[in-house]
């Protein structure tokens, strides 16, 4: 089948790599001149390294990231954990592979570029209407593609093709990347976070490398309203670095090689999903389809599951795959999207209960078998099927 991937991010690029090796023709469109990603570090969870290693991506990426083993928080009133989770308390063998965004853009797009897949660049697509039994392809400057028998749109949440109505969320975050600082006494094996209630939040993951470059680099963020991203900006940096430092000491060697604002990158966020994320010959995928806060970090790999699913239920003898794909994804998509809701709250917001009832109520619960256990398969992707009704993976 001839197939068209609007977007060559994380879940288009994906995407185009599976539906290649299941025999599809692919082409792929971006808008920009240069396909190039967009942010600082996530965290590729158990779910998300089985798709890559499918694709063939897996062991780059592992080779570039950092695995994590514990995500840990603090609260900076008393020092109380209040968050803890531990991907494997037996072997080790899962773990959370963190990992900057231009590394995973790069294993992916290597993978694609390995299978003599193409990129139309520069083109900004703002419409995909039916024709015949397709969809064509219309870009903003006029120009038309297709008509195609499948369309996927994974031009992410500010996509011109979804009717996702994403509701936004009024705490984001300031992102920079800097050089891991030698002495630094947190653990380079996970991700460490303080707070002070649900309205301050630091945090210090460590990402392994860049492409061609052997420096041991840390994604570093801070929480904040998004009211107040203007007033960061207006303010004297060094009075920013001055706060943070005052707040957890320890993130102080993080800001060293900082400078000014346009060191950090300002990231707002958004809850939203579709109902059903397929029309005819139309396919969402990522956050086209579904978007969250990064609390849970399951952003990247919601994306590579949803590129799965579309391969595995093309691959059906059906009379409506994309239904299929629809009902693969719907319970998972919606039960890690319903949680994403609930926790965020508990973390970034203007609430002093959430962060109380966090603090002594769920915090002591999430000690006692088998919370913990149900913790770990929660972050890791698996709680529940990844792909309803199918092996994974």
């Amino acid at each position: 089948m001839r197939i068209a991937i609007i977007g060559a991010g994380i879940g288009g690029l994906a995407a185009a790599s599976l539906l290649h090796d299941a025999g599809h023709e692919v082409a792929i469109y971006d808008q920009f001149d240069a396909p190039r990603p967009l942010g600082s570090g996530l965290v590729i969870q158990p779910v998300g390294q089985a798709v890559l290693d499918r694709i063939g991506a897996g062991a780059a990426a592992r080779d570039l990231g950092a695995a994590i083993t514990r995500m840990e928080g603090l609260d900076q009133t008393d020092g109380r954990k209040v968050l803890d989770v531990v991907y494997d308390r037996k072997d080790g063998a899962r773990f959370g592979l963190a990992i900057h965004r231009a590394s995973l853009f790069h294993v992916l797009y290597t993978a694609a570029m390995a299978r003599g897949l193409t990129i139309t660049p520069g083109t900004r697509v703002v419409s995909a209407p039916q024709e015949g039994g397709g969809r064509l392809v219309l870009t903003e400057d006029g120009r038309r593609f297709g008509p195609y028998p499948l369309v996927v749109d994974a031009s992410g949440a500010r996509s011109r093709l979804t009717p996702l109505a994403a509701r936004p969320l009024s705490y984001g975050a300031i992102w920079g990347t800097v050089p891991w600082p030698s002495g630094s006494p947190l653990p380079h094996d996970r991700l460490s976070q303080r707070y002070f209630r649900a309205s301050k939040m630091a945090g210090v993951l460590p990402v392994g490398r860049m492409p061609g470059d052997g420096v041991e680099r840390t994604a570093i963020f801070w929480s904040m309203p998004v009211a107040g991203f203007d007033r960061w900006r207006q303010a004297p940096f060094a009075a920013w670095k001055a706060e943070a430092t005052a707040f957890w000491p320890d993130f102080a060697p993080f800001l060293d090689t900082l400078r000014t604002h346009d060191d950090m990158v300002a990231a707002r966020y958004a809850h939203g999903t579709l109902r059903r994320p397929c029309a005819p010959a139309l396919a969402h995928i990522g956050d086209a389809a579904h978007c969250a806060s990064p609390q849970l970090g399951q952003g990247a790999n919601m994306a590579l599951l949803d590129a799965l699913a579309l391969v595995t239920a093309l691959a059906r003898v059906t009379d409506d795959p994309l239904r299929d794909y629809a009902a693969m994804r719907r319970w998972h998509v919606r039960a890690y999207q319903g949680m994403s809701r609930a926790f965020t709250p508990q973390y970034q917001s203007d609430s002093r209960v959430l962060p109380w009832l966090r603090n002594h109520i769920l915090m002591p619960v999430s000690r006692i078998p088998p919370v913990p256990a149900i913790l770990t398969r929660l972050v890791g992707g698996d709680l529940l099927p990844p792909l309803s009704g199918q092996p994974f993976p």
